[in-house]
């Protein structure tokens, strides 16, 4: 199985080639539902709230490679949505949404015409599914505020309990990113806690990156990317030494 970091290097490049045929369509008379869908292994945030008669308002969010960003929204009528700006005078830009058997495949009408949306390496064309309700995008975000206010009361113990679940439950509704830095907040919990041995095991998915030489992870990814993992990569060095288990640079960049 690769591991994250080796995952992650991948999603730098493909963080949304989700191939929307490979849903199941639904029978046309299925209702796209309100919610918070999730693609690209937490890259695209897709929230569908209720608007006035039998329409729907979206907002969408995706984050590409190098921190680039795609940021729409608007009203969905009969499964699509018209946005003011297009890239294409002669096209309009209209967005799709196709009710599917795990969730709702986006689209774009007109190829490239909503690109003015989207950064240079982000593209919000992908397939969204509802993650399990303590994984939603709002619920994590809530519980890691929950959790930096508890641990900054030095309540280690209830601040543990917090973080565990999305540690353990959530990591593939969450961007490698993100994982990570959850992953490197239980940890130092952990640590602060008491227990070192969990500090370490929450801390291995990340040891190849901390064991890979900076030069290294800077040749490996676009330079924002590089900046965040070589953050990453320095925070599990100093979180791993200090539960115990200090982190050799690997000379040969491996």
């Amino acid at each position: 199985m690769p591991s994250k970091v080796t995952i992650m290097k991948r999603r730098v490049f493909t963080f949304a080639i989700c191939s929307v045929a490979a849903f199941t369509p639904l029978s046309a008379h299925a209702q796209i539902k309100p919610g918070e869908y999730v693609s690209g292994g937490g890259y695209g945030v897709l929230r569908i709230t209720p608007d006035k008669g039998d329409a729907l308002r979206f907002q969408l969010n995706m984050r590409g490679a190098n921190f680039h960003t795609c940021e729409l929204s608007g009203i969905i009528r009969n499964g699509e949505a018209r946005l003011e700006d297009s890239s294409d005078p002669k096209l309009p830009c209209i967005v799709t949404f196709k009710l599917e058997k795990n969730g709702i495949a986006v689209d774009s009408k007109h190829e490239r015409a909503c690109s003015t949306y989207c950064g240079a390496r982000a593209h919000f064309e992908a397939s969204y599914a509802l993650p399990p309700a303590n994984c939603a995008p709002s619920h994590v975000r809530q519980a890691r505020d929950r959790f930096k206010a508890t641990y900054d009361k030095k309540l280690f113990a209830e601040a543990r309990a917090i973080l565990t679940p999305i540690a353990g439950q959530c990591s593939n509704w969450l961007t490698a990113l993100d994982s990570a830095w959850v992953d490197n907040d239980l940890a130092i919990t952990q640590y602060r806690a008491g227990d070192s041995v969990a500090c370490r095991a929450s801390l291995k998915p990340w040891l190849e990156l901390a064991r890979t030489p900076d030069k290294t992870i800077e040749g490996d990814y676009p330079p924002s990317d590089a900046a965040e993992m070589l953050r990453i990569a320095q925070a599990t060095r100093v979180n791993m030494k200090l539960c115990g288990a200090p982190v050799t640079i690997d000379a040969k960049g491996k």
